[in-house]
This record gives C-alpha cells, structure tokens and sequence, in this order.
C-alpha cells in the first residue's frame, strides 16, 4: 500500500500529475563504492523500503536505526516522451542531505540542503519506448558539524533532548507534465492597510505576445480577474481589493477577507498561460492566499493592526511510526485540531522546516505557525553558507502560507555557541536577520530563540525555572521573574543573558517562548521531563500552577508552551507520542482561555 498521495504542493495545484511514492528498492553504500561502480545503473539493490519514510522509520519497512552515511535508491515507472514540446519535471519534496539524482543511468540534478525541495526537467533523459529509471544517490554523514541536523542526534541511539536521526527521502516525490510555456512560481503579497495584493510571476518559456490570465474568487465568488502581456520571464502587478468591494466595514469580522486563527478566511486564486499566437491555454495553475499582516507596535505584536497575544505550544514535527514524516495527511491536521482544541492559536515548529502539507492545514483551520530550520552545531564559514542557501529556499516554498508569522533562524545559539561575546557570531545572527526581512517584508524575525539576543522583533525568552510545586521558593521567584519586564529582563534562568553583549531592550514584545514541560508518563515506558507529574489530576494542578504565573505577568505578550506531544524519550508533551490527549483537551482549554487574547498589556 502506497501511504502519502495527497498532492504534495498546495499552493501551486496542477491537475495531471503522478506519485511516486511507494516501494522503492534500496541499499546501504557504508563503504563508499556506489559512485565508482556506477551503482545508478545497478539493477540488483538488496532491500525494499517505502518512500517517503527514512530507512530509520518503520513505516519505512526497514527500522534500522544503525549509522548508514551513504544510501541508495532506484524506482522504475512508466513516463512516455512528450512529442509536442511538453516537458516532464520530476520534484523531491525534500531529501536529508545530499542528494544526486539519475535517470536512466544519468545525473539530472544535485542538491544539497535536508529541508527545501528540488526538481529537474528530465524530459532529455527520458527512454522513447516509455520504461524509466530513477536513482537517488544520499550523503548524510552523521558528525559532519557543517550540516544543519537540528533534533537529530549524532552519537547512537536517541537520548535526552535528541532524536532519531532521519537520512534520506522523506518528503513526497512526484513528477508532472507540464508545457514548455508555463507557469514557473507566483509570490503574493498582501497589504491590508491599502487594500492591495501584488503579485510576482516567473514564466518558462514565454515570447512577446503571450498572456497571463488570472481569476480571483472569495468563497467561490469572483471579485477580480484580468490579462497581461509577458514581455519577459517576469510579471508584476497589483489588484486593488477595495476597488473590488471586498472590504466593507474595515474591522476584522467574518464577513472580511482577512485571515487570523479565528477566521481563516482563504482566497482562491487561478492562473493561465495563453499562447499570444494561436490562444491556446499552455498552462493552468490554482492557488490561495490570505489577506494578513504582522507587525509589533509598543511592546506588542499585532495581527491585522489589532494587538494579539500568541498563545503558541513548541512542536517537534515526529511520529512514532514515520520519524519527521508523518504518516498520512490526515496526521497534519488531527495535530493542528488537537491543539485548538486545547486553546492553542499556533505553535512554534521546533528546529524543522515542515511538510507544506502541515502549512497548508495550519492555512485552512487557522492556525499560526513560527519557522525554525535546524541548526548547525559549530559555527564555520560553511555552515553559515549551507544554513544560508537553505533558509532562502525556505522563503522561496513557504512565502505566500499567511499561517507562517515568524522566522526564527537561530535557537539557544545552537550554531553560534560564542554568541554573547563573539563580534563575528553577533555580526552572523544580525546578517540573517537582515537577509530574511529583505527578502520577506511580511513576518517578523526573532534572531536567537530563548537567550544571547542580537537584533530582533521579539525577545523570546526561555525559562523552565518553575519549580515542582507551587510550595516552594523556587516558583515563588518564577513568579517574581515573570511579573515585569526588569525581572525578565535582569533575571535569566540560566548562566545565559537574555541579549549578547553589547545588545539590549529596544521595546520589543517581551514572549516566554519555552517552559512548562510537564513530565506525565501514561506509557510505563522510562522517559524525562522539566517536572513531573504522578496522575491527571497533578498533572492539570501544576500546568494551571505554572499557567497563573505566566498569565499574572504584566510584560509578557505571548508564550510558547513546551510541548505538544510526547517524543521518543521525551514525556513532556499534553498529547503522547501517538496523540492521546493525557487529560481532557477542554480542562487544558479553560486553563488556556483564563487569558483574553485581546487583552492589552500596558
């Protein structure tokens, strides 16, 4: 049975397209031989494994957590040569970390990065009699300190903070026919305070003459369409959504096309290519974007020009059974159900790019989403420009999910270890904050999640010096840490300063962006947390416990609970590994709710 079918680029639908997810066949290369003996044409690999789940992974159908730093892949299908001038692209949702890939015996691409996707247009390779071959050649040597790895641990079996490691394809992996004269990408951006969506086209293929053609619909109703004329690869334009009467009273209701976590409203979007010579239809292309905006404002963060206070709980990104890729679509949306549920308006996708599967059910129900790719874990030149070329990537897939509101290119400085003094790592950290606001004006950047802060939109601070019961001095003076910005500010949990040297407050919105992590074992399996809890009914006293704290504060203006789910060794989460919810989602929900997410902190 072949698991994850679902169209695996959302935003960017074409209807023919083919899966190539399922069995593939597969072999460890541990001794390095595979490009020497030309194993891209080797016909007898000696395993089977289910793509896309990492060998690592059950699903996968191998379950070998054993180091394998060089892996290979061959699949075999039917793709007949196009004859009309049409290509075939073949795409990688994403691939950990290096990866080289053949058809028929020859390269048609290269990649490095673990996170983004890649594609090839292999049409030039392609067999006429219809009968093709892939093979995937991946390098992802486990304690190679230049490559961004996040979670994944390097040094054996899964312990403390860190997980099984995930090599390979673990991202869908397709392929379509598409014309030569098409539809390359559309960035959209919106902008609430005029009214005005601006649109970015790249076109392959396009001579003078040729046209664009786009329709606009909000909830299935037309409100804009138009045509122009391609005198490049690149189109621009804007459409005046006031002019097209779809803002009508100015304030954020249903009846708006705005989008936020409590109406998620989505517009659609379709585009054509004709041919200027005979008005043929080359292309068609269906998308969606949400009218939102992200900005901070005196000490706080507002969500379409109306203060809002995030209500956010860290999740990890794995499953039992699939590792970093989830078992079935329907995964991606349970997680984002379960934490509504539970009064949760988003989370914080900790140190992983996620599945555009996820973005897209985080889109749809209304639910923000903050965006951490791995980190490295020394700095050098390279792991700067590998962590680089990634998060650019990165913005090119996900810039138009209006869910996403954050980047966050840095954590604990992991990457950047000398951070609080290092002018070099303080200059390393300030230059991704830069890069990323200059190639995506619509999110904030926070520069170092949790502590050693340089510049940044928030300062996001982490503390899990809660205590275990509220008897003690210990939650006493979490308490008193929490209640004012001098004391989050002057009292760091740890041995860390809340900013670098040389850096300080400017009036950023003050979010405590890790705590909590209440370790409630339901498994009987051994595992750890921040604090631990014996039972249910310990378990709700001491999150509300250590919610009061939070909520009593008159600084904070959002907070990061960890975490959502159980993982691996890890029994912190509200739900376990395999999303059980450890006490009544509604008990998490009322404690949740004691907070009104319009208050305003002064």
């Amino acid at each position: 049975m072949t698991l994850r079918t679902e169209y695996p680029r959302p935003q960017f639908r074409r209807d023919e397209w083919t899966c190539l997810n399922g069995e593939w066949e597969f072999a460890f290369d541990d001794d390095n031989r595979g490009l020497d003996e030309h194993w891209q044409e080797r016909t007898d690999f000696d395993r089977r494994i289910q793509v896309p789940f990492a060998y690592q992974s059950k699903l996968s159908g191998i379950h070998d957590v054993s180091r394998h730093d060089v892996v290979w892949y061959r699949r075999y299908f039917v793709q007949s040569r196009p004859d009309d001038g049409n290509r075939v692209l073949l795409h990688f949702g994403a691939v950990d970390y290096e990866a080289t890939v053949f058809v028929n015996g020859r390269q048609v691409v290269h990649h490095i990065g673990g996170n983004t996707p890649f594609s090839a247009d292999i049409t030039p390779y392609l067999n006429e009699d219809g009968e093709q071959s892939i093979a995937v050649r991946v390098w992802d040597p486990q304690d190679d300190e230049r490559i961004p790895r996040g979670k994944q641990y390097w040094n054996g079996p899964s312990a403390g903070i860190w997980y099984t490691n995930t090599t390979g394809i673990w991202q869908t992996v397709w392929c379509e026919t598409v014309s030569a004269k098409r539809l390359d990408d559309v960035r959209i951006t919106t902008d609430i305070d005029r009214g005005l969506i601006r649109f970015d086209a790249t076109g392959a293929g396009m001579r003078s003459g040729d046209k664009l053609r786009y329709r606009i619909s909000y909830h299935d109703v037309p409100v804009a369409d138009g045509e122009l004329t391609w005198r490049s690869d690149e189109l621009v334009w804007e459409v005046d959504y006031v002019q097209n009467h779809i803002f009508r009273t100015g304030f954020h209701n249903e009846d708006e096309p705005l989008w936020s976590p409590e109406h998620p409203n989505l517009v659609d979007v379709a585009f054509d290519v004709i041919d200027g010579g005979d008005g043929r239809t080359t292309d068609h292309v269906d998308s969606y974007f949400g009218m939102r905006k992200i900005h901070i404002q005196n000490g706080m963060t507002y969500l379409n020009n109306r203060p809002y206070y995030q209500k956010l709980v860290l999740d990890q990104g794995y499953w039992p059974d699939g590792l970093l890729t989830a078992p079935d679509d329907d995964a991606y949306r349970k997680d984002i159900e379960l934490s509504k549920s539970m009064g949760f308006n988003g989370c914080r996708k900790h140190q992983k790019m996620e599945d555009p599967r996820f973005l897209y059910w985080a889109d749809k129900l209304g639910y923000i989403v903050w965006g951490e790719c791995a980190a490295a874990p020394a700095y050098t030149k390279s792991a700067v420009d590998r962590l680089m070329r990634e998060w650019q990537e990165i913005v090119d897939r996900d810039y138009n999910h209006p869910s996403i509101v954050t980047w966050v290119p840095f954590n604990e400085s992991w990457g950047v270890p000398f951070i609080r003094s290092n002018r070099e790592q303080q200059h390393c950290t300030q230059a991704f904050y830069h890069y990323l606001h200059s190639i995506d004006p619509t999110r904030l950047v926070e520069s170092n999640d949790g502590w050693e802060q340089t510049e940044t939109d928030i300062c996001a601070i982490h503390n899990y010096s809660h205590g275990q019961s509220a008897d003690g001095g210990e939650y006493a003076e979490y308490r008193a840490m929490l209640a004012d910005r001098d004391g989050l500010l002057r009292h760091p949990s740890t041995c860390r300063d809340i900013y670098a040297s040389g850096f300080s407050y400017q009036g950023e919105p003050i979010l405590l962006t890790e705590f909590g992590g209440i370790g409630f074992d339901v498994s009987g399996e051994p595992g750890w947390g921040y604090t631990s809890a014996a039972n249910e009914e310990q378990f709700l006293k001491d999150y509300a416990r250590i919610m009061d704290a939070v909520y009593s504060s008159k600084a904070l203006w959002g907070y990061c609970y960890t975490q959502l789910t159980d993982v691996e060794q890890e029994i912190n989460g509200l739900l376990t590994y395999d999303r059980q919810p450890k006490c009544d989602p509604k008990a998490i929900k009322a404690i949740n709710d004691r907070y009104h997410t319009n208050r305003i902190v002064q």
